[in-house]
């Protein structure tokens, strides 16, 4: 059982690195436009440096929220003193888990809805940004990056959901910060390394695998919870 629940931070770090080309998408621009804005007499390492407090702040922001759900729901159980409302909790993160695993696995894409979910949220959070843009330092960088990892995207709203069956605050910040991990290669990646990356990930073969055992987890979260 505890091979099990250690074996979530290795899935949450596979679903970030399978799903980074969705990041990518997502973030791509602005990384991006990270390196266009800031002065072009600063040398190639402030660019690196600005792109990883960028990156940092994204992933704190993560494990924050990550710790913040799984906070809140052990909360409730607490409250309640009721076990049937941590089953509830567990149904709900493991129905979400097989539908990221299907979606990862390139059989179901209606997780990309769940995007529609946080425009309201993005739209008060949004306009923060702009007092650290054009990013001149890695320290400007890390509270900009921790606001806009609260961009609208249906694989960390899922996976935050997912730590809804987290056993407590800091299991539910770990899997969190597996997953922006997972998802830090494909932000990273430049030139012949992203090329190389990218075909490892899209290839079918890698998704099916890796979604199927995401589902796996989900499934057995959901006898678990039963």
């Amino acid at each position: 059982m505890e091979l099990l629940n250690h074996s979530q931070y290795f899935v949450a770090f596979i679903t970030g690195l399978l799903g980074g080309i969705h990041c990518f998408g997502m973030c791509g621009g602005i990384v991006g436009a990270l390196t266009l804005n800031t002065d072009k007499q600063q040398k190639q390492s402030s660019h690196l440096a600005i792109l990883f407090g960028y990156n940092l702040g994204r992933i704190t922001g993560y494990v924050v929220a990550g710790g913040l759900v799984a906070f809140l729901s052990s909360s409730i159980v607490d409250l309640t003193g009721l076990q049937t409302a941590k089953s509830i909790l567990s149904i709900i993160a493991s129905l979400f888990m097989i539908a990221l695993g299907l979606f990862l696995a390139g059989i179901w894409s209606g997780l990309s809805k769940i995007e529609y979910l946080g425009a309201t949220l993005w739209k008060t959070i949004q306009p923060l940004t702009k007092r650290f843009i054009p990013v001149k330092n890695f320290q400007q960088a890390i509270p900009l990056g921790f606001l806009w990892g609260w961009l609208p995207c249906g694989l960390v709203y899922t996976a935050l959901i997912w730590t809804l069956s987290a056993r407590n605050t800091i299991d539910g910040a770990l899997i969190m910060l597996f997953f922006g991990l997972g998802t830090l290669p494909n932000l990273l990646a430049m030139g012949v390394i992203a090329v190389k990356l990218s075909k490892w990930v899209n290839n079918p073969k890698v998704r099916l695998i890796a979604g199927l055992l995401v589902v796996a987890l989900g499934i057995f979260t959901l006898l678990r919870a039963f």
